[in-house]
């Protein structure tokens, strides 16, 4: 799911997401990854990947990855990215930024 936020001046994106609960997970194919426990353990976890190639907007790709690649070598997981949960997640993390901003 994309969320879509006006960038505002003096935004710094990671250490919004950090506010909302995310860390920093490494970079994969140029856009910043955070992650955040949907549970106990370490799945589920929502997943964030940072876009912001545009001046005026910032897209946020969000998903779900309901449980550990199921193949040695794989990082193919079962990812959830409009359900009802996942579309809960997006407004909260919307809610924060605007709070912060």
């Amino acid at each position: 799911m994309k969320i879509n936020i006006k960038k505002k001046s003096g935004y710094n994106t990671p250490t919004l997401l950090k506010k909302c609960g995310y860390h920093f997970t490494g970079v994969h194919r140029g856009e910043q990854g955070f992650a955040r426990r949907a549970g106990s353990g370490r799945y589920p976890q929502f997943h964030i990947y940072i876009n912001e190639d545009s001046q005026d907007k910032i897209v946020l790709n969000l998903h779900l990855d309901a449980k550990k690649p199921s193949y040695a070598g794989s990082k193919m997981h079962a990812g959830e990215y409009d359900t009802e949960v996942v579309k809960k997640e997006a407004e909260r993390v919307k809610e924060i930024f605007a709070d912060l901003t």
